[in-house]
């Protein structure tokens, strides 16, 4: 299968929000979840960071990716966004030909 989840951390829910409606407009993702108030513990310049950001769930198919990664970047805010791709190795039939149909 080529479907694809990918997850990317945003400031917060508004910026998520801007990003998640461009990508499905732009048939580069069939959804997005947005995840509020998600606790992020890391280093940043020596530094450890906590903060709380917005975690979107997109799902989409591996075609997309490299698009979909450089579209994000262009409208992140971060310097270094998060842009991770899983692989979907099994999924429901008919939730696959959906987001097959949502991206034509």
């Amino acid at each position: 299968m080529d479907y694809i989840v990918v997850l990317a951390t945003f400031k917060d829910k508004e910026e998520a929000k801007k990003v998640a409606e461009k990508l499905i407009k732009e048939k580069l993702a069939a959804c997005v979840n947005i995840v509020s108030n998600i606790e992020s513990v890391y280093e940043w310049e020596g530094e450890i960071v906590k903060d709380f950001e917005a975690l979107a769930i997109i799902k989409t198919k591996s075609q997309f990716f490299d698009d979909l990664k450089d579209r994000i970047k262009e409208l992140h805010s971060y310097e270094i966004p998060e842009i991770i791709a899983l692989d979907i190795k099994k999924g429901d039939f008919k939730y696959l030909d959906w987001i097959d149909k949502a991206l034509i």
